[in-house]
């Protein structure tokens, strides 16, 4: 259990209290805070439905939200469970060598005096709010549970805006391989390959940021009890960061898109002209093999009719004629000619 539990701190008066504190008083101590000016954060990463079974009974967690943030894999969401509320939020890194978005998922339970975080995947999206709150000068402790979730939103947000330049960069790239001078330098297969993988990409990166506009914007109205009304103001522009980064990955959806439809016209004309190209030349070779036929036929009269009087039988016709061989000499021409104009005639020559 101690290799799940990232951290077990009890936060009063917007201070950390020094050294953890352990999970069997976690969910006493969280009851005994006074006046909501304190709460106890846990943190957990990946546990199992047994694991997490010690916390939900010690904080009372529903146990439907408990099922969802062990089995990971959900939307972004916001769901209220009598006065524990259950938020699912989706941190984004961009693999910019692999051209990879890395999804990882985050729950967040939120009660009156606690706060417990469930991580699925590699992500630094909590240590960096831990380290945040805990550092000197901070007053996010002073919002209680929702001062967790309102900077743990912002970091993943802000999150998306990186990603998104990065993205940017590559799709830049994938432009100028398909309509720029460097685009007779590149495979076409590998174009269109690296168009598609990117579009899925995207399309991963959309299911984790559209469906967290909802939620912030419950947030950012006050429609969810128990939100600090000071942070109100924060979730607002957190939602509107939310709106750009959607409308940001819609853009360069429909912009893929586009390109990968005049890369596949590209390739098409391109395969199109070389096809014209093999025409031209099978004519070509059509036009050589009957110039090269007409003219074996044409040898062929005077192979033919030498074959015949060279058989050198004592009987053949004409052989001891004394105009034999002049004879055979005008057939011989006769024919060639009369077979050279015909094919000339037809094309053939």
């Amino acid at each position: 259990m101690d290799e799940v539990i990232g951290d077990c701190a009890l936060y009063e008066d917007g201070r950390r209290r020094p050294g953890r504190i352990d999970l069997a008083d976690a969910g006493r101590t969280a009851r005994t805070v006074q006046g909501g000016k304190g709460f106890v954060w846990i943190g957990l990463q990946q546990p199992t439905a047994e694991e997490i079974s010690v916390v939900a009974d010690a904080f009372g967690l529903p146990a439907l939200a408990v099922e969802d943030a062990v089995k990971a894999h959900q939307r972004p969401k916001l769901e209220v469970y009598g006065d524990v509320v259950f938020v699912v939020i989706k941190p984004v890194r961009y693999v910019d060598h692999e051209e990879v978005v890395d999804v990882t998922e985050i729950a967040v339970f939120l009660g009156r005096n606690f706060v417990v975080t469930v991580r699925h995947g590699h992500s630094d999206v909590l240590r960096r709010v831990r380290a945040e709150i805990d550092a000197e000068g901070s007053d996010l402790a002073t919002h209680g549970p929702t001062g967790v979730l309102y900077r743990t939103a912002d970091l993943v947000v802000d999150g998306y805006e990186e990603a998104i330049s990065s993205i940017d960069v590559d799709v830049d790239e994938i432009e100028l391989q398909v309509f720029g001078a460097e685009q007779h330098d590149v495979d076409d297969d590998e174009n269109s390959e690296r168009i598609y993988k990117l579009k899925r990409e995207i399309a991963e990166f959309r299911r984790a940021v559209a469906p967290l506009a909802l939620p912030l914007q419950r947030l950012a109205d006050g429609a969810v009890a128990g939100v600090d009304a000071e942070l109100l103001q924060y979730f607002r522009d957190v939602h509107d960061h939310v709106l750009r980064a959607a409308d940001a990955i819609e853009v360069h959806d429909r912009l893929l898109s586009d390109v990968l439809q005049a890369e596949l016209a590209r390739v098409a004309a391109r395969q199109s002209r070389i096809a014209v190209r093999q025409n031209e030349i099978a004519v070509r070779q059509n036009e050589d093999m009957r110039k090269i036929s007409a003219w074996a036929a044409i040898a062929l009269v005077p192979t033919a009719i030498a074959g015949i009087y060279g058989m050198n039988f004592d009987t053949m016709p004409e052989l001891h004629w004394r105009y034999g061989y002049f004879g055979v000499l005008t057939v011989i021409g006769v024919a060639c000619v009369t077979l050279y104009r015909l094919f000339r005639r037809n094309g053939w020559l």
